[in-house]
């Protein structure tokens, strides 16, 4: 479950991320109530069996079970989860099934949940929400298809790639040839990449949301992790 808005008195919007079916949004009715049973069900970051009604705009919730459990996320875990909520939910479009998306989102849960290191995880699942929109970072080469060199500096241009810099740190994204190489193989040990890569992934998102605002990070700014 990825978010849920209060409808009438008792039900609830529902925003789901599937394995089938993608994003969806269905109306569990009654849920508010004390004695219902979807009350205790409907947890964020917990994996679920749901079974709904579909309709022309907002299908019905029919049922709704635990299908496992994880371990509860906390600290700056939870809130590093809600930021990849956010993210499905203002970058992917609803009704468009991305199976393998949806594997490592729920694999992102699970090493939050273990105390995995935030940045390696909120980084690998921005790369692949990108890469999964059609937008995959173009990081092992430059824009004229020349290999990076870990040892040069580049201006990244969202629509284009990485550009030589000429030496000179200019423009709104710039990073080692080294940063880029660590983010294609996910390796965030040095602390330099880590502080390049959360740059360079916030101005290639903030690309895709067309001037929306992350509610998550304006909230959380002060977190590093973030």
């Amino acid at each position: 479950m990825l978010h849920t808005y209060a409808y009438k008195e008792t039900s609830l919007i529902v925003e789901l991320f599937t394995r089938r079916f993608g994003r969806v949004a269905v109306l569990a009715r009654g849920a508010r109530r004390p004695r219902s049973a979807m009350r205790g069900v409907l947890l964020s970051f917990q994996p679920l069996r749901l079974s709904w009604s579909v309709s022309a705009e907002l299908g019905n919730l029919i049922g709704a079970e635990w299908a496992g459990a994880l371990q509860p996320l906390a600290g700056q875990g939870l809130m590093c989860g809600f930021y990849v909520n956010e993210l499905v939910m203002r970058l992917l479009p609803r009704d468009d099934p991305h199976e393998t998306l949806f594997d490592a989102y729920a694999q992102s849960l699970r090493e939050l949940s273990h105390g995995t290191a935030h940045p390696a995880v909120l980084r690998a699942f921005e790369k692949r929400l990108l890469a999964e929109l059609g937008y995959a970072p173009l990081l092992d080469r430059d824009a004229a298809s020349r290999p990076i060199d870990p040892d040069g500096l580049y201006v990244y241009e969202p629509e284009r790639g990485p550009v030589p810099a000429g030496g000179a740190r200019s423009g709104p994204v710039t990073v080692r040839g080294r940063t880029l190489l660590d983010v294609a193989a996910d390796d965030y040990s040095s602390p330099e990449t880590r502080d390049e890569a959360r740059s360079l992934m916030r101005a290639l998102i903030a690309e895709r949301l067309h001037g929306q605002v992350l509610h998550t990070r304006a909230v959380l700014r002060e977190l590093s992790d973030l």
